[in-house]
């Protein structure tokens, strides 16, 4: 079988939140995605760089467990690792500000 190759963020994204489509999968990267940030925070104000280096793990940990566990699909960062980045983001913000409903919508997510 061949995979679909995206060359477009804007084609890749809804592909991405189809591959989140449960609401536990995307709680668990909600989970992850806020500590980065809190441990990115956290290292520029207390100047601890060595603090950067927990920020993939605790990102990938919570995803991928979503992923292998809830989802029991592969990781779309093993194929598009920086638009996955950019998509958790971006989804994780849409979920912070309420307004990821209607962009799960538009890619068929239930």
């Amino acid at each position: 079988m061949v995979e679909h190759r995206y060359t477009t963020f804007a084609e890749f994204w809804p592909f991405y939140l189809r591959e989140h489509s449960k609401k536990q999968t995307r709680a668990l990267h909600y989970l992850g995605t806020t500590i980065v940030v809190a441990v990115a925070i956290y290292a520029v104000a207390s100047q601890s760089w060595l603090w950067l280096a927990a920020m993939p793990l605790a990102g990938y940990f919570f995803a991928w467990l979503a992923h292998f566990i809830v989802e029991k699909n592969r990781p779309a960062t093993f194929t598009y690792p920086l638009w996955s980045l950019a998509a958790d983001f971006r989804m994780w913000g849409l979920w912070l500000t309420g307004r990821l409903g209607p962009e799960l919508d538009r890619a068929g997510v239930r």
